[in-house]
């Protein structure tokens, strides 16, 4: 059920923002996504881009050509790159994850979207994001906007990195310091397993 939902644009491959702040598990959530078999059953091919903030058009699109076609493209031309992509793309139903974009620039996002707007109907993007802009210049569908974890949720969770159970009831001398860990960790999923 993941993208499923109405575009807000005219654009044909569907871009699905996953938005929070750091360690809240836009990069586990994306992730449980890309590898879930049913998932990879839709898609003729996925490929996981690391963007950051460090973003570059030409880099990001020769490495989309690496994971779709295993070549290294030897040319910095962005036409050329367009062309190659949009070749590689026209048959195939690809999965893209976009993780961790930072940059909110319009016309360098145009400029890489350009040639994946040719994919395969049913190809999708996934972006996650910690930037609200970012999310709302993407995303051609509503973002998946994720929250801290609950008190009780982040108790078990700690209860289950730390201990390997679902509560401190069988470790009742921890449970004080186990609040405490919680208390610092402000719902943060990354923190609390750490």
């Amino acid at each position: 059920e993941f993208g499923v939902g109405k575009t807000t644009s005219d654009a044909e491959v569907p871009v699905i923002p996953i938005v929070g702040m750091g360690g809240i598990g836009k990069t586990t959530l994306a992730q449980l996504v890309y590898n879930d078999e049913k998932v990879a059953g839709f898609f003729d091919s996925k490929a996981w881009i690391y963007v950051s903030e460090d973003f570059d058009v030409i880099k990001v699109m020769k490495a989309i050509l690496q994971s779709v076609n295993g070549g290294v493209p030897d040319t910095n031309d962005l036409n050329l790159l367009h062309i190659k992509l949009k070749e590689e793309l026209s048959v195939k139903k690809i999965l893209f994850v976009l993780d961790d974009f930072w940059h909110d620039n319009y016309v360098d996002w145009t400029s890489l979207i350009l040639p994946l707007e040719v994919g395969k109907s049913g190809s999708k993007i996934i972006i996650t994001t910690r930037n609200q802009n970012v999310a709302k210049m993407t995303g051609t569908l509503l973002a998946y906007q994720l929250k801290e974890l609950a008190y009780d949720d982040c108790l078990s969770v700690l209860a289950h990195h730390a201990l390997g159970r679902e509560n401190f009831d069988g470790h009742p001398h921890l449970n004080d310091i186990g609040k405490e860990i919680v208390k610092k960790c402000k719902g943060l999923p990354l923190a609390l397993s750490t």
